[in-house]
């Protein structure tokens, strides 16, 4: 991609009122110089194009036009000498009147005709005879075909190569010359009709044939003015703002692009910097990089710790997600269960927004308003005497292994340093280095050790194996109800309960590592509960923070909970207020909208559907609730080419364990969308199995 001038016009010698004039500095003082650095591209500030004369002059008068006329030719000048040094020019008015300069100035350094591409909720098309207003904002697309012709109009853009695209006000007389000239125009009904995305491939194909490249002019008022108030001339209604950034997303990145133009923001109407705001935000979305560029930069600048499937995500809403091409994809992995809600869940979302505009993160050395009420909520929902609110799961998982060495020195009277805590093989409980000590996977312990004492697994599933490792030393058993990471497994029907019976007996904790399986995932409020069982302690995360923030927490008896005092346990973020806030709302609407229940009821039939299909590739489908593992025959597929392969289909997932595809969809996925997913699996499977 080129360097960038960002050339500014603070004229609004075409407009109603002076404000235009403020629109450079605005976007300025908003961050546009930013946005462009952000997308990873060298951009300067180039001098200001102002008029030769103050803009307080009289619609029509004689030297309006001769100071436009002035404007204009410095204007081109300015963007011809940056096409000249092999730079991108980005001109940012003003009124729209200035796109007459800016686009004879492409003309002038551009020997073969350039398309134009002109987004704008006006057809600009009046001339100083039919304008019933006078103002030349509204004229130079007319200007620019050539009408009225000399001296105020040249002709610089090829009629054939011009588009007009959002158009829902005019005169009749506009359309009536761009129809004479046989300009395509893409109005406000067309657009509605067909969408916007089909609408604009249509624009580009038309604008990309032109031999001299094509250039882009986007006047705010193409925007709603909900979201867009300060432009000089707002017409209600419009397409969506965020459907017009997606569908703009790297526009002026594509091959042949010579020139970019945005226009009318009106300092003296944008009170709120809402609009200086808005087109910043289109800055950084026209000059996105691609898929290919921001992997490249992902793998440059970060550490190589995962390896993503090929696809960037840019946006996502319920239970689908887009990338940055706009393709979509049923969401089947639920970051892990993290997002539960679905992706940008309106009152989620609302929850945060008003609780970050008033207090988010103080520290715990004050009390915050939200706090109290969050861990009211969540002991109340599952019946816990208390609960200690960190960030991440792991970090959940580190306090209650800290609560559990304590209460075993403290409350069973072991002996000091002597604490064990037995944790079963094949478990996940992240990735720190007491979690990692935990783990008997060969790779996340590679490299880190030595590992602290204290720590003995057993198999998964085999109550007598558990017995014969308990001592009197021993503090806690750590168990998943399901393990996730670990392939899906379900252990035997009573196991988790007749390993409840034997930590009472033997007076050693049982602690629940839910981050995965809590909070509704496997049809019922915690995984332990479908086999009637208390644990001690349990771990709940990732589904806690809504999917927007990280919020985590251990939940235990005050008998272990009351070990911790002043400075043994802290977090710096944990229980903030914003944190707090998101918590909350996402337990209400758990409960209100039943999802558990909802996952108990359609995650039934979703493996049952799964288990029907007829494939060799299948060894085993396993699951509970919407928690569903898709054991594949390693001989024959390998998880990594199955989840690509799904991917391509439009389905999102990761494997586990090299050959288990992982099936967690949001628990607000219907009916519907799961069938569909059955579909595309299904189908994906079938062309794995005959290849």
């Amino acid at each position: 991609m080129k360097a960038i001038d960002l050339i500014p016009v603070p004229s609004a010698l075409g407009a109603p009122d002076a404000g235009a004039a403020d629109g450079p500095e605005a976007l300025r003082r908003a961050g546009a110089l930013t946005a462009l650095h952000r997308c990873g591209l060298a951009a300067e500030w180039a001098s200001a194009i102002t008029p030769a004369i103050p803009p307080a002059i009289s619609p029509g008068t004689g030297n309006r036009w001769s100071a436009l006329a002035d404007l204009w030719q410095r204007l081109a000048d300015m963007v011809a000498a940056s096409l000249g040094n092999d730079r991108l020019p980005l001109v940012l008015g003003g009124d729209h009147a200035i796109a007459v300069g800016t686009w004879r100035g492409v003309a002038a350094a551009t020997p073969a005709p350039s398309g134009l591409l002109w987004i704008d909720a006006h057809l600009d098309a009046h001339t100083p005879q039919d304008s019933l207003s006078a103002n030349p904002h509204g004229m130079p697309v007319a200007l620019l075909l050539g009408d009225p012709g000399p001296p105020l109009a040249r002709p610089v853009l090829a009629p054939r190569h011009l588009c007009l695209v959002g158009g829902r006000s005019w005169e009749p007389t506009e359309r009536a010359r761009l129809d004479r000239f046989g300009v395509r125009v893409f109005d406000q009904a067309e657009i509605n009709r067909r969408g916007l995305p089909a609408v604009l491939a249509d624009a580009l194909a038309i604008v990309e044939a032109a031999p001299g490249g094509f250039g882009i002019s986007l006047d705010l008022d193409v925007f709603d003015p909900a979201d867009a108030p300060g432009v000089n001339a707002p017409v209600a209604g419009g397409y969506s703002t965020s459907r017009w950034l997606q569908a703009l997303c790297g526009l002026a990145r594509r091959a042949g692009c010579r020139a970019v133009e945005i226009t009318e923001c009106d300092g003296l109407r944008d009170r709120d910097g809402r609009t200086a705001a808005l087109a910043c935000r289109l800055l950084e979305t026209l000059f996105a990089p691609d898929a290919d560029t921001l992997r490249a930069l992902e793998d440059h600048h970060g550490a190589h710790n995962y390896a993503p499937l090929p696809v960037v995500l840019q946006r996502g809403e319920g239970c689908r997600v887009w990338d940055t091409a706009g393709r979509c994809y049923l969401d089947m992995m639920s970051a892990y269960s993290a997002t539960s809600f679905g992706h940008a869940h309106p009152r989620l979302v609302a929850a945060l927004a008003r609780q970050a505009g008033q207090l988010a993160v103080t520290g715990r050395a004050f009390h915050n308003e939200v706090l109290p009420a969050f861990l009211r909520r969540l002991t109340e929902l599952t019946g816990y005497a208390r609960a200690l609110p960190v960030n991440s799961g792991v970090e959940a998982v580190e306090t209650a292994l800290k609560a559990a060495r304590k209460w075993g020195y403290r409350v069973k009277g072991i002996a000091p340093e002597q604490a064990v805590i037995i944790a079963c093989q094949g478990n996940f409980h992240g990735r720190t280095l007491g979690a990692v000590g935990l783990s008997g996977e060969a790779q996340y312990r590679a490299g880190f050790g030595p590992f602290a004492p204290g720590f003995v697994t057993v198999p998964y599933g085999d109550v007598a194996a558990l017995a014969a490792a308990i001592t009197p030393d021993t503090a806690a058993f750590l168990v998943e109800p399901i393990q996730g990471e670990g392939g899906i497994i379900v252990p035997p029907p009573g196991y988790l309960a007749a390993c409840a019976e034997l930590c009472r007996r033997e007076r050693v904790l049982l602690l629940a590592d839910e981050v995965q399986t809590g909070l509704g995932r496997t049809g019922t409020l915690l995984a332990s509960w479908h086999e009637g069982v208390r644990p001690d302690g349990v771990i709940l995360g990732k589904a806690l923070g809504g999917g927007l923030y990280p919020v985590s927490a251990f939940l235990a008896s005050a008998e272990v909970m009351d070990v911790f005092g002043p400075g043994d346990h802290g977090s710096t973020f944990g229980g903030n207020a914003l944190a707090a806030a998101i918590g909350l709302a996402a337990l209400d609407l758990l409960v209100e909208e039943n999802l558990p229940a909802r996952a108990a009821r359609l995650g039934a039939d979703f493996m049952a559907r799964l288990q029907a299909l007829d494939n060799p590739l299948i060894r085993s489908v396993r699951g509970r609730g919407l928690l569903i593992g898709l054991d594949l025959d390693p001989a024959r597929c390998d998880g990594y080419g199955a989840a690509l392969a799904l991917l391509e289909a439009g389905i999102l997932t990761r494997e586990t364990r090299g050959s288990v595809i992982r099936l967690a969809p949001p628990l607000i996925i219907d009916a519907m969308e799961l069938a569909w997913a059955q579909e595309r699996i299904e189908t994906v499977l079938a062309r794995l199995a005959s290849s």
